[in-house]
């Protein structure tokens, strides 16, 4: 349990600090790891890498990031999705070893940044980023993604099937209903619960196939590829030019992801373990990702709606999925199975993780008394939601400003430069 001595979460079932008994906490982990295995698999198979090794670093990513922040974030990292196009592009162009550096130096990037605020401090972040800009920022993190959950829970290779959406609303339901009528430990898991029960009813009407869980071995290891014993180290330009930028779009990812932990968990992770420290772990994960053959990775909001619906915020339960991410990369049958969960049950629990997160910048909103009389407040939350949620995007080149963090660039552009009050307010 947590020192009396310091701060605890009230609202929380299990705070930051807690550390629940061996056969909750395994149950409690299953349903992080869930959670987070469809999307953390997608991005390697997307882009030509090995899956097992994804989900190997993002196993190890996580417990350096919870080492490196001293176990006071419960953050989960996966694979980000910011670099695809990127890796695509170079894999065709120049092959792996120049993939492996451009995910080395989206990392280094992160290092950098991190030491510069580790100089000049961050007693900034309060100015650029207040509740104007938080609450609607956050709104877009769990709205943006709103499109990729109707997805998964209505199509079947790109065509509308409604057996698949039916799937998604039973596990919709399931998952609801669990949250809502279950007592005791197995209110804690209705995430993990509503997967399994969905998973069965898919199994039901018969849109899972099993083939490859036969087919796949119980113990597999994963094709590592580690760069100067591989493959040899050539300097590749282009790996630079079109991989670092793309590290300053997922750092505004990083921070909007901060902004909803410390919202969900009553802390200011800002202040405490502080930016330099996030920053730097998340580039660490990046830069061992590269080394060893993963894909870059970032914070996951599907983890952290985890977190705001089960109110069960304990590191060690990240840790835990941590651990058995990188247990199960070495476990091809439990992996495939994992694996062999329908997109329609991934998007049925998605409108509660997703929506979870929008209703948290609501919640800052509302907290903080917005006043949206004001017509500073009401352009600022306007054209941050609009952009947001809309998918606009700023690309220049190889460079790609995504739909959030253009969003977010926009909101704290206009909330430095608006008056207090319009002239017609005076």
């Amino acid at each position: 349990m947590a020192d009396k001595n310091e701060f605890r979460n009230p609202d929380a079932i299990l705070d930051i600090k807690d550390r629940p008994k061996i056969l909750p906490w395994i149950g409690l982990s299953l349903q992080h790891l869930f959670t987070m295995f469809g999307a953390t698999v997608l991005v390697p198979i997307l882009v030509g890498l090995d899956p097992s090794i994804a989900l190997f670093s993002s196993g190890v990513g996580t417990l350096l990031y919870i080492l490196i922040t001293k176990g006071t974030v419960p953050a989960y990292l996966g694979s980000s999705f910011a670099f695809i196009t990127a890796i695509q592009s170079l894999m065709g162009s120049s092959g792996y070893p120049a993939v492996a550096q451009g995910i080395i130096y989206s990392g280094i990037v992160y290092l950098i940044v991190a030491f510069i605020i580790a100089k000049a401090g961050s007693d900034w972040i309060d100015e650029v980023l207040p509740p104007i800009v938080v609450g609607p920022v956050i709104m877009v993190i769990g709205l943006g993604l709103a499109q990729n959950a109707a997805e998964n829970a209505m199509f079947n290779e790109g065509n509308y099937d409604a057996k698949y959406f039916l799937v998604a609303l039973v596990t919709l339901a399931i998952t609801i209903f669990f949250n809502m009528f279950l007592k005791g430990f197995l209110s804690l898991i209705p995430i993990l619960l509503g997967i399994i029960g969905g998973y069965l009813f898919a199994l039901i009407v018969g849109i899972v196939d099993l083939e490859a869980v036969k087919a796949a071995p119980w113990f597999q290891v994963p094709d590592f590829q580690f760069m100067f014993v591989d493959y040899n180290f050539h300097f590749s330009l282009a790996a630079l030019i079109s991989m670092a930028p793309i590290a300053f779009v997922t750092m505004t990812e990083h921070m909007g992801h901060l902004m909803v932990l410390s919202k969900t968990t009553k802390r200011d992770f800002f202040k405490s373990p502080g930016l330099k420290k996030t920053l730097f772990a998340d580039g660490l994960s990046t830069i061992i990702a590269g080394f060893i053959g993963g894909p870059p990775t970032t914070s996951y909001g599907e983890n952290i709606g985890v977190l705001a619906i089960t109110k069960v915020h304990s590191v060690f339960v990240l840790g835990g999925a941590a651990l058995l991410a990188i247990l199960f990369s070495f476990v091809g049958k439990i992996s495939s199975l994992i694996y062999s969960i329908p997109t329609p049950v991934i998007g049925g629990i998605s409108f509660l993780l997703f929506g979870v997160i929008a209703s948290s910048g609501l919640r800052i909103l509302i907290d903080n008394q917005i006043n949206f009389d004001k017509k500073r407040n009401l352009m600022i939350t306007a054209a941050v939601l609009v952009i947001g949620i809309g998918g606009a995007y700023l690309k220049i080149g190889n460079f790609e400003l995504s739909s959030m963090a253009l969003a977010t660039v926009i909101g704290i552009i206009l909330n430095l430069l608006l008056p207090v009050k319009a002239r017609s307010e005076e």
